[in-house]
C-alpha cells in the first residue's frame, strides 16, 4: 500500500478531533473561554511575576498616574495598583468559584430531594425558598454578615458562605424543576420498585440526569459572584485591608477618582472583564446543552 493510500485511510488524530470540537463550539463560548483562561493564568502565575508586593509601599510617587512602570498608577499609599490587581486575581476567582460551588451543592441537594419527595416536605421547603428569594441579593448578604457577628467580619470563609446562601435558593428551584421532570422516567420508577431510599435515587438517578441543568446554573451564578463580592468589599463588609480584593480597591480609591482615575480604572476593568468572560462562557455553555439563559437576571 502506498503512502498516499495510507494517508487516505488514516484516522483523525486526537489533536484534530479537539480542534474540530473547539471550532464547532458557539462563538460566545470560545470568547468567554479565552477570557477566563487569561484570568486563570494571571491568578496562578501573577504572584511570581508581579512587579511589587500587594502591600509594598513606596513603589512610586503617590497618585503619580499611569506610566510604563505603573500601568494602573500608584495609590495614595505609594502601592502599585497593577501589582495589587494581579495579586487580587486569585482571591476574587477563588472566593467566587468556591461560594458558587457551595451554593450549587446545597441547592442541588435541597432541590432534588424536595422535588422527588414532594408532599408537605416540598411545600415547606418551597415556602422557605420563596421567602429567601424575595429578599434582594445584597440585602440578604448583609443580613447574613450581620448575623455572623463582628468577630467573623472580613473572614473569607464567611464570604464563601454568604455567596452560597444567596445563590442556593435559586439553584434549588431549578434543581426541583429538573427532579420533578426526571422523577417520571421509567428508570426512576424501577429504582422505587427496588425499594431504594430517596437519597439513593437522588444520588444515582436524579443527579446524573440533572447535571446539565446544574452546570449551567453554576456557570450563570458564578458570573455574578464577583460582582456580589466586589459590592460587599466596596461597602466595607468584605475582606479587610490591605487585601487586594478588587471591590475593596475601588472603594479605597473612589475619593481619588478625579485626581487619579487609573487607580479605580484598573480593578474596575479587571472585574468587568471577568464578569463578561463568565457571562459569555455561560451563554455558550447553555447553547451547547440546548438551554436558554437570561444573563440580565440573577
Amino acid at each position: 500500500m502506498s503512502d498516499a493510500e495510507i494517508g487516505l485511510t488514516a484516522t483523525p488524530t486526537p489533536k484534530r478531533d479537539w480542534l474540530l470540537i473547539w471550532r464547532q463550539m458557539p462563538l460566545s463560548f470560545r470568547i468567554g473561554s479565552v477570557i477566563l483562561l487569561c484570568h486563570a493564568a494571571v491568578a496562578m502565575t501573577g504572584p511570581f511575576w508581579a512587579p511589587y508586593g500587594y502591600s509594598q509601599m513606596g513603589t512610586g510617587a503617590p497618585l503619580s498616574g499611569m506610566s510604563l512602570y505603573h500601568p494602573f498608577g500608584v495609590d495614595q499609599l505609594g502601592r502599585d495598583v497593577f501589582s495589587r490587581v494581579v495579586h487580587g486575581s486569585w482571591i476574587v476567582i477563588t472566593l467566587s468559584l468556591a461560594g458558587t460551588l457551595a451554593g450549587t451543592v446545597l441547592g442541588a441537594v435541597v432541590g432534588l430531594l424536595s422535588g422527588y419527595v414532594g408532599g408537605w416536605v416540598d411545600e415547606v421547603v418551597q415556602r422557605v425558598l420563596e421567602a429567601l428569594i424575595s429578599i434582594p441579593f445584597l440585602v440578604l448578604a448583609l443580613i447574613a454578615i450581620a448575623a455572623a457577628g463582628t468577630e467573623y467580619s472580613g473572614n473569607p470563609y464567611l464570604l464563601i458562605g454568604v455567596v452560597a446562601l444567596v445563590y442556593a435558593p435559586r439553584i434549588a428551584r431549578m434543581a426541583r424543576a429538573a427532579a420533578i421532570d426526571i422523577a417520571t422516567r421509567d428508570y426512576v420508577t424501577v429504582a422505587r420498585l427496588r425499594g431504594e431510599s430517596a437519597w439513593t435515587v437522588m444520588r444515582w438517578e436524579l443527579l446524573p440526569n440533572a447535571t446539565s441543568v446544574l452546570l449551567v446554573e453554576f456557570a450563570l451564578r458564578a458570573g455574578y459572584a464577583p460582582v456580589l463580592i466586589g459590592s460587599l468589599g466596596f461597602l466595607g463588609f468584605g475582606l479587610r485591608p490591605p487585601t487586594p480584593e478588587w471591590g475593596l480597591m475601588i472603594s479605597e480609591n473612589r475619593a481619588l477618582i478625579i485626581v487619579s482615575p487609573s487607580t479605580v480604572l484598573g480593578p474596575g476593568m479587571a472585574l468587568a472583564s471577568l464578569v463578561v468572560g463568565l457571562n459569555l462562557f455561560t451563554e455558550g455553555l447553555a447553547r451547547v446543552f440546548g438551554r436558554t439563559v437570561k444573563l440580565g437576571t440573577r
